[in-house]
């Protein structure tokens, strides 16, 4: 695939026809001027050294350098190149929950809303680090494996809604033991599981995750999203009504604060209740900064290379060669004609 960088100097192109203009002009001011003063052949035989044909081409070779200097300005790129880096950082999974509780509104605008903007702050902090997501809620799946790229990162986020998985539950077991095998094999660098949830509907095996991950030097955070008092979950059909159980009550969900305190220190990490400030937000970074760094090895895609070099080069040539041809004839060549012109 081929591309410019900078294709606005590709307007330079519009010299082109103007030199031409220029050209075609001045030759016929010159030829004019010959007809006035006399006789074309008898002119062209008291000027046997001048070439009409050397000069042509050394217009033309101007030109073509004008085109390439556009070009060359442009940045011309081509093909595809990967290159793998060393930056100093840490790894993070972040698992977020995302059943249908997390539609709750106790949380502005709500529980899941919260949850991806926290992440996009976070997400936005990093510089030199490692970012996976995991969505889980009765299952649990990679939405986007451990990378640098953090414009992706944002991208999946953006994505994230209950519908993508269907079976419904909090399973924060399953995410916790994806998350583990999520990272890479890299020893010595910093790795937390950042886990985003409200806790209901806990099906078990979270904290026994948890001590596993710490038994593997991860780190697991939690942020507890949602209030004690609980909020009703709003209608999937959006119409402002609200999801009932079989005896026809409101559904209120509330946020299970004990279990989420027991999954973070049995994680060796830190509980954050997460409300409608952003407390939680900086206890979360001030904790990950003080995770060890270490030099991380990134895969960085470089989707075009440049070609200017190849460009220079004939640049440089064309002006060298314009620079040896004379405006008057070789004396070796004399009845050659270049360009054979009618005078």
């Amino acid at each position: 695939m081929f591309r410019f960088e900078e294709p606005t100097y590709l307007y330079l192109l519009l010299l082109i026809p103007l030199g031409l203009a220029f050209y075609f002009y001045s030759d016929y001011k010159r030829k004019k001027a010959i007809k006035d003063f006399g006789d074309e052949e008898l002119m062209e035989f008291l000027m046997p050294d001048a070439s009409i044909g050397r000069i042509r081409i050394k217009m033309i070779l101007m030109l073509v350098v004008i085109a390439l200097f556009a070009v060359l300005l442009a940045r011309p790129q081509y093909g595809a190149k990967l290159e793998t880096v060393k930056r100093e950082g840490i790894e993070a999974i972040i698992a977020i929950d995302i059943s249908n509780s997390m539609l709750a509104k106790d949380i502005q605008p709500s529980r899941l809303d919260k949850a991806k903007r926290m992440v996009a702050q976070l997400v936005d902090r990093m510089e030199n680090d490692k970012i996976g997501i995991i969505v889980f809620a009765g299952d649990a799946y990679t939405q986007l494996p451990i990378t640098s790229d953090y414009i992706s990162a944002k991208m999946f986020l953006e994505t994230i809604s209950p519908s993508l998985i269907s079976k419904q539950g909090t399973s924060i077991g399953a995410a916790i033991n994806l998350a583990i095998n999520s990272f890479t094999p890299q020893e010595g660098v910093g790795k937390t599981i950042i886990i985003i949830t409200d806790g209901e509907n806990h099906e078990g095996g979270a904290e026994a995750a948890a001590k596993k991950a710490s038994d593997n030097g991860i780190q697991v955070n939690v942020l507890g999203i949602g209030s004690p008092e609980g909020a009703p979950i709003p209608s999937e059909n959006g119409d402002n009504q609200y999801r009932k159980d079989r005896e026809g009550n409101i559904v209120i969900t509330k946020l299970n604060e004990q279990m989420c305190q027991d999954i973070a220190r049995l994680g060796n990490g830190m509980y954050a209740h997460v409300d409608n400030s952003n407390v939680a937000q900086r206890a979360l970074e001030k904790e990950i900064d003080k995770l060890a760094k270490a030099d991380i090895e990134s895969k960085i895609y470089t989707a075009f290379n440049e070609q200017f070099q190849a460009v220079a080069w004939l640049i440089l040539i064309l002006l060298v060669l314009e620079m040896v041809i004379l405006e008057r004839k070789n004396p070796l060549f004399k009845n050659i004609h270049l360009f054979s012109v009618k005078r």
